[in-house]
C-alpha cells in the first residue's frame, strides 16, 4: 500500500487553495494535508482546520494567532509569520508544497520548500517570473518536482508528454482577453476597479484578475513558460481565445499542433500535477461539444494591452529585468485598486521603471531581493508624475 502523500497549501484560503483542497478531498487514500497557510480570512481557515484536521497552521501574526486560537480551541499548532511559514516548508511531515500565494511574498517560502527537497505543485507564477534561472537550478541540484498549475502550463506539459523536445518548434499560450477585450484604448483611462474585477471566464482573486485584465498575467505566463520548458521568447506566442476551452497549443517542427481541452476550471490542473504522471478519474464537470458551438481565436493587440508587450520586453533582457516588471506591476495594481492611479497608467509606471532599472544578468537571490526593493520605492516616487 502506498504511503500518503503529506501536503502543505501556501494559501489555503483563496481560489487555488480551496480548489487544491476540493481535489485532496477526493483522493484520501492518496493525500493528507499536514499544514495551512492563510492571511486574513481566518474564519475560512478555521472550518478547513475543523475539515482536514492538518499538522498545524501559519497566520501572519500574533493578533491572528489569538483569534485563531479561540475558533478552533487549540486543535492544531499555530506558526506565526515568515519564520512560520518557512518552518512549516521545511518539516518532514510534509512532502509536496501547493505554493499558491499570490505575488512576490511567494518566491522565499518556495525556494526554502524547494531547497529543503520537498516537491512543488506552483501556482505562484512570480516565483519563476522573478526568479527563475536561480529556482530551476535549485530544482535540478535537489532533485525534486515542480510541476504547474497553471492551466495553460499545465496544459502544455500534457501535449508534450512523449514527444521529443528537440520537436517543438513553439509554444501558443492562449488568453481569455479580459473584461476589456472590445474596449476602446481611449477608454482605458475611465476604467474602474469594479469593472476591472468582472472576469469574464474565471474566479480569481483581485490582483490576479486585474492582471488579467490588462493581460499581464498572461505575459507573466510567457516568462513562466519560458523557464519551464526551455524555448526562446521567439517561439512563445499568445492567442487570444474568449472561450477559455483549449488551455494552450504547442506546435511541432513538421507543422503538427497538439493542444489541451478543458472546462475553466483549476481542479483539472491542480489534480493533474497532485498526481502526475498518472492520470486518475475525477468527478468534475465534463466538456460537452454540442454545447460549446464554436471557438474563436485571434492575435493580441499589443498597442492595446502593453503591459503583454512589456512582459516580453523583459524577458528579452533577461536578468533582473522581470523581477522589476512584476515589482512595478505589483505596486502599480494596488495603487490602482485603491483608486490612487488610472488604469491607462498601470504600463506607464512598469515601463518608467524598467527604463531606470540597470540589469543584472544571472543574478543571485541578493540581486533580486535589491531589484524588488528599490523597484517598488521608485514606483512610489512616480506616484505624483500619473494621471489619476
Amino acid at each position: 500500500m502506498n504511503r500518503l502523500t503529506n501536503i502543505a497549501i501556501l494559501g489555503s484560503t483563496g481560489s487555488i487553495g480551496r480548489s487544491s483542497l476540493d481535489v485532496i478531498s477526493t483522493f484520501p487514500d492518496r493525500f493528507r494535508v499536514t499544514y495551512l497557510t492563510a492571511h486574513r480570512n481566518l474564519d475560512l481557515l478555521a472550518e478547513q482546520i475543523h475539515r482536514f484536521r492538518p499538522h498545524g497552521v501559519v497566520v501572519p501574526d500574533e493578533s491572528s494567532a489569538r483569534r485563531l486560537r479561540y475558533l478552533v480551541n487549540g486543535t492544531t499548532e499555530l506558526l506565526v509569520g515568515e519564520e512560520g511559514l518557512y518552518e512549516a516548508v521545511t518539516r518532514e511531515d510534509v512532502d509536496t508544497v501547493v505554493s499558491s500565494l499570490v505575488g512576490f511574498a511567494g518566491l522565499l517560502p518556495t525556494l526554502r520548500a524547494i531547497e529543503a527537497g520537498k516537491d512543488i505543485a506552483l501556482a505562484n507564477k512570480e516565483t519563476l517570473v522573478v526568479a527563475g534561472e536561480l529556482v530551476m537550478q535549485k530544482v535540478r541540484e535537489r532533485g525534486v518536482k515542480l510541476m504547474p498549475i497553471d492551466s495553460e502550463h499545465c496544459a502544455i506539459l500534457q501535449c508534450l508528454q512523449g514527444e521529443d523536445a528537440q520537436s517543438v518548434a513553439r509554444l501558443i499560450l492562449t488568453a481569455s482577453g479580459g473584461p476589456f477585450l472590445h474596449v476602446d484604448r481611449e477608454s482605458f483611462a475611465q476604467i474602474t476597479p469594479a469593472q476591472a474585477l468582472q472576469h469574464p471566464t474565471w474566479k480569481m482573486g483581485n490582483k490576479i484578475s486585474i492582471d488579467s485584465a490588462t493581460l499581464m498575467n498572461k505575459g507573466l505566463e510567457v516568462i513562466e513558460a519560458h523557464w519551464l520548458f526551455g524555448l526562446a521568447p521567439d517561439n512563445i506566442d499568445v492567442v487570444i481565445h474568449p472561450q477559455s476551452i483549449i488551455h494552450s497549443m504547442v506546435e511541432f517542427v513538421d507543422g503538427s499542433i497538439k493542444a489541451q481541452l478543458g472546462i475553466p476550471d483549476m481542479k483539472l490542473p491542480i489534480q493533474y500535477a497532485l498526481t502526475y504522471p498518472e492520470r486518475q478519474r475525477s468527478v468534475f464537470q465534463r466538456l460537452d461539444f454540442a454545447a460549446l458551438q464554436c471557438m474563436t481565436f485571434f492575435a493580441p493587440d499589443m498597442e492595446k494591452f502593453r503591459c503583454l508587450a512589456l512582459a516580453f520586453r523583459a524577458l528579452r533582457c533577461g536578468g533582473t529585468a522581470p523581477a522589476v516588471l512584476n515589482a512595478a506591476n505589483e505596486v502599480a495594481v494596488h495603487e490602482f485598486l485603491k483608486g490612487r492611479v488610472a488604469f491607462s497608467a498601470i504600463p506607464d509606471l512598469i515601463e518608467a521603471a524598467l527604463a531606470s532599472h540597470n540589469v543584472v544578468q544571472h543574478p543571485q537571490l541578493s540581486d533580486i531581493l535589491r531589484a524588488d526593493r528599490e523597484t517598488r520605492e521608485f514606483v512610489s516616487k512616480q506616484m505624483n508624475a500619473v494621471p489619476l
